[in-house]
């Protein structure tokens, strides 16, 4: 498809005449084309479509369509029935009243088109960029970043289901492709283990059975795999997407030597963020957060958060669900920097806060992050009456390297490391003849019999001042108020689950799953510039009517 260019004059006069008679307070739809006139036009699409070839549908109309298909929750087909049976709709999109819309099909390929250009993130930056005309967006400020789950299209499997439904679904595959090939290769037995989704399979019952039954499938599933290397006039099989899954997931899943396959062990097992989850979706992985656990992703919401201005998402990260949101942290300023709309004030839960983020945010971009940082989780002490002395009882002086503690020793070692993440520390000792005889000594270590007596983990200079710092500054009450800001980004992923279905993905991989978070943020965005427009206020907690009662003595 090429790209023909349509140029949008402003609202049919028939088509504005009668949606104005028809709706004299206005839709969404109406509002939002008066305040911020046509949002996308077809250059901002341009890249994803060839320069010749059949003209294809307005990308800007496809655009728009997109964003208002998750803004009320429609199928591509019914979202296409809306685009012709919509009087609102029509009038957003500048059409005549008789326009016949186009095929819903189209909704689909313009998607892929997106992700195959990269341009995934251009439909919310788009919409910010009209929101920052119409002077509803500014940069500076304070903003809020928190996340959520996304569930994968796909169901969660044990390691049992994953391998039986890994070798069916490559079997599958490769009857669909090359029948006569894998017609004698196969058995009854085959036949009868594979013949039928895993869920509808009856697992034998005892753990010794159990792993004899997974390691028949590891054999089954090497025979598979030679017979498909040793074909070398059907070469392309071993390009068959559901093969090159088996592969994978039996060199994850298996051990092949001498003395034949075996299952292999649950420490044995590669990382859940390198290791297949799913043989349809090879993105999706296992994660755990607090205790619950989802196959799938975890998208990150970042809004602006004034009081004299809507709330809008300014930022949508989408990872895999193994990914932990203190990775996230300099990602998102670095693509709000881009943007133009990087805060004063960045609000975070504990999971984003580091001692070396808050310096970098604040070196690198001018942010405040403000999040809570680990408290000092040294040891209990044995008597309960009394506090533990923590780092911030011993004083540290970094010129001479030297710590102090309580009772006025000197530490005896200054040590440079390094994590086995690469992160730089410093490691200081006291003597064990200075920590035995002192009467601090139950509420300080527990160090016995070993070389040395309290030891402490220092960061580099400036980071262990700002974590000092931090951990003084969470204590008060000013600091609390301050961060009482946060919790307003609980309501963002709320109406987002509600209105967009934010926390199931309806497709499969990475790439399409981002691009359905990006298009559930600017229907969000829309909808809450036309509350904005319309004067209707913020939601309000809820509370049970048993909670107010209590409220109310």
């Amino acid at each position: 498809m090429s790209l023909e260019s349509r140029s949008d004059d402003g609202v049919p006069e028939l088509t504005a005449r009668v949606v104005r008679a028809s709706f004299p307070k206005g839709t969404l739809a109406v509002r939002i084309r008066d305040v911020l006139g046509p949002l996308f036009t077809d250059e901002d699409f341009a890249e994803a479509f060839a320069d010749r070839g059949r003209p294809a549908i307005s990308p800007g109309a496809l655009a728009l369509v997109s964003v208002l298909q998750y803004a009320e929750g429609l199928s591509d087909r019914q979202a296409a029935d809306q685009v012709r049976a919509r009087m609102d709709w029509k009038f957003l999109l500048g059409l005549e009243l008789d326009d016949p819309g186009f095929d819903f099909t189209v909704l689909g390929d313009f998607r892929s088109r997106l992700i195959t250009h990269g341009l995934e993130e251009r439909v919310l930056e788009v919409i910010l960029s009209r929101l920052s005309d119409a002077a509803l967006l500014r940069a500076g400020g304070r903003q809020r970043t928190d996340s959520t789950h996304v569930l994968a299209a796909v169901r969660t499997l044990n390691r049992m289901e994953f391998v039986g439904e890994t070798l069916r679904a490559a079997l599958e595959a490769l009857a669909a492709a090359a029948p006569d090939w894998l017609t004698p290769l196969i058995s009854t037995a085959w036949v009868e283990r594979y013949g039928a989704r895993i869920d509808n399979y009856r697992f034998p019952k005892g753990e010794n059975v159990r792993r004899e039954w997974a390691e028949q499938v590891g054999r089954d599933g090497f025979v598979l795999l030679d017979a498909v290397d040793e074909t070398a006039a059907l070469a392309w099989l071993g390009e068959v997407p559901a093969v090159r899954i088996l592969r994978r997931a039996w060199m994850e899943q298996y051990h092949r030597d001498g003395k034949g396959v075996r299952w292999r062990e649950g420490k044995d097992l590669p990382p859940a963020r390198d290791r297949l989850s799913s043989p349809y979706d090879a993105d999706a992985h296992y994660g755990i957060k607090r205790g619950s656990g989802w196959c799938g992703y975890k998208v990150h919401l970042s809004e602006t958060c004034e009081p004299d201005a809507p709330h809008l998402i300014t930022n949508v990260e989408t990872t895999s669900a193994t990914v932990n949101d203190t990775e996230l942290t300099a990602i998102v300023h670095h693509r709000l920097a881009q943007r133009g709309l990087t805060p004063h004030e960045h609000v975070v839960d504990a999971g984003y806060v580091t001692a070396a983020h808050i310096l970098a945010a604040r070196e690198d971009h001018g942010i405040d992050l403000l999040g809570p940082v680990g408290i000092d989780t040294h040891h209990s002490g044995r008597d309960d009456q009394a506090p533990n002395l923590t780092q911030a009882a011993f004083t540290t002086d970094w010129d001479a390297r030297r710590v102090t503690c309580p009772q006025g020793a000197a530490s005896v070692s200054w040590s440079q490391q390094r994590k086995a993440s690469g992160t730089p520390l410093v490691r200081v000792h006291f003597a064990l003849a200075d920590c035995d005889p002192c009467p601090l000594r139950p509420r300080c270590t527990k160090a016995a019999n070993g070389k040395w007596g309290r030891s402490l983990t220092l960061l580099p200079r400036e980071q262990q001042q700002i974590l000092e710092q931090r951990r003084a500054e969470q204590q008060t009450d000013t600091w609390k108020e301050r961060y009482d800001a946060r919790a307003g980004v609980e309501g963002t992923i709320s109406q987002a689950v509600r209105r967009t279905r934010l926390r199931r993905t309806p497709y499969q991989g990475l790439h399409k799953t981002h691009l359905a978070n990006i298009l559930s943020a600017t229907a969000v965005n829309i909808a809450r510039v036309d509350a904005w427009l319309n004067g209707t206020p913020l939601g309000a907690t809820r509370v049970s009517h048993l909670a107010r009662l209590a409220l109310a003595t």
